[in-house]
């Protein structure tokens, strides 16, 4: 059996796309190519991907089983790709990270130390970033890797990994604002006072599954440094993430006590499908998983 990964990529492609035409567009290929392709992989594998419909092409219940087969596939082909970057060499000059302030500064100082000491000469540029924005540094080519709080889906040309450290995120005011001190404090306390809301540069507003209650009153900032910053200030409270606090805001904050929070959220290494990582970034990438 010969499963091809471009056979692969017009299946996943056909499957997120919901046609062939679309599919075959986004991969920079005709439609007949891509069709072919699938159906070569049907007869490879001996099953029936999808259910050739007149308005949208539909995966069988065979196509969604092995859906998430061909991606794991397709990732570790990725991975292939990197290590074998990494042993022709050809190291980049240049390695640009966009960070969120979601990822902890312990974990982030480890694996600077980590890259100072792997490749000295790399020029190193850091940028701070929060979803959205992180999302098209990266699409931009601005930036080689992003790391931000997991987001629920992802553009098909972001590649994404889940890290194995998360942050903790609260919400906290300044130690001397109304809402400090109480034993609890419930969503309609809240709605009375200004909430400090993050919104990205790029796009609409951040998705605000985390809490829905935004009250009459909101000031916003395309990151949480600056959030903290009007919240130590007393302009209202604001959902951070709880090292930063503790880190820059200790003893200025108070944590609130409301019902489901602290929340605990996943951090995602992320990057470009259309741009191959270099040596230093793939190296990087790496690291960032395993630690």
């Amino acid at each position: 059996m010969n499963l091809s990964p471009e056979a692969l990529e017009s299946f996943v492609q056909a499957a997120a796309c919901g046609s062939f035409s679309a599919a075959a567009r986004r991969l920079g290929k005709s439609q007949s190519t891509v069709s072919e392709a699938v159906a070569r992989l049907e007869i490879d594998l001996g099953v029936e991907l999808f259910v050739r419909g007149a308005r949208q092409l539909l995966p069988t219940e065979a196509g969604r089983m092995l859906l998430s087969h061909a991606h794991e596939v397709l990732a570790a082909a990725e991975r292939l790709q990197r290590h074998a970057a990494m042993l022709a060499g050809g190291q980049e000059t240049r390695l640009t990270l966009a960070l969120s302030d979601a990822y902890q500064q312990s974990q982030y100082e480890a694996r600077l130390c980590e890259l100072d000491q792997r490749y000295p000469d790399l020029e190193f540029e850091c940028l701070i970033a929060e979803q959205a924005d992180v999302l098209d540094l990266v699409n931009q080519g601005r930036a080689h890797l992003g790391l931000l709080a997991a987001q629920p889906r992802y553009e098909l040309e972001i590649a994404y990994a889940r890290l194995p450290h998360g942050t903790e995120f609260g919400l906290f005011v300044r130690c001397d604002h109304p809402l400090a001190g109480r034993r609890t404090v419930d969503a309609q306390a809240l709605a009375q006072w200004r909430r400090l809301r993050l919104k990205t540069v790029v796009g609409s507003d951040t998705n605000d599954d985390e809490m829905t209650i935004l009250g009459s009153r909101c000031w916003t900032a395309p990151d949480y440094m600056l959030l903290m910053e009007m919240a130590a200030l007393g302009f209202g409270w604001a959902i951070l993430p709880k090292p930063l606090v503790l880190a820059y805001a200790l003893g200025r904050l108070e944590e609130l006590s409301v019902g489901g929070w602290p929340k605990q959220v996943a951090v995602d290494a992320v990057w470009s499908r259309q741009r191959p990582l270099g040596p230093a970034a793939a190296w990087l990438l790496d690291r960032l998983i395993q630690c």
